[in-house]
């Protein structure tokens, strides 16, 4: 196995070996280029972000500025939508569902290095994919580290550190991150606590 193959089979690998470093730098060029589009480019932002990301579904919007190591570890569904500063290092695969909203600030880590100094300073690092499900919506300034995966219809609550899997169908926040109540029908009429809503096409 070379390094990229090691990388993405979730092994220790070295990051500049076996041409990671010019692939790196090939896709920050077209970071560089996406992220200094004016803001009425809408046209060259959607042909630029689907040629970073490996996968992509129809209606997705990235705001600038956004970050990430290869893009083409990076798969969305349908209607994915990133706030500003989003980072993603996505040394290991970042499979994301349908309708997904990401706040501001929020940082997807598949990357890694060993706890043990002498393990750390040998130079290995690692990657470990992350998968979101569909309907999720992460709150701002959310960190999810690698390994992780999170379910269908999620709402992470802004802050939080996603340091396991989070089941489906629930609201969790904290740091780590916890779930802390299931969401059921009964919310289906509230748009913010107990504020309910006073339209009727949602």
């Amino acid at each position: 196995m070379n390094q990229k193959e090691r990388m993405l089979a979730g092994l220790p690998y070295k990051a500049w070996l076996d041409g990671l470093s010019e692939e790196r730098i090939k896709n920050k060029l077209k970071i560089y280029d996406y992220n200094l589009l004016r803001p009425d480019e809408g046209e060259k932002m959607d042909v630029l972000i689907k040629d970073i990301l490996g996968k992509t579904g129809e209606n997705i919007f990235i705001e600038q500025p956004f970050h990430c190591d290869y893009g083409k570890n990076i798969e969305v569904g349908n209607n994915f939508f990133a706030n500003y500063n989003c980072t993603i290092l996505d040394v290991g695969k970042v499979i994301i569902g349908e309708n997904v909203q990401l706040a501001p600030n929020v940082a997807i880590y598949t990357a890694g290095h060993p706890i043990h100094p002498e393990s750390r300073n040998s130079g290995y690092e690692y990657g470990i994919g992350v998968t979101i499900g569909n309907n999720v919506w992460v709150g701002g300034n959310v960190v999810i580290n690698p390994g992780v995966t999170i379910g269908n219809n999620v709402v992470i609550g802004a802050g939080s550190v996603v340091t396991k899997d989070i089941p489906d169908n629930v609201v969790a926040v904290g740091n780590p991150c916890r779930v802390i109540r299931q969401i059921t029908e009964q919310d289906r009429k509230y748009y913010y606590k107990d504020k309910e809503f006073d339209v009727e096409d949602y």
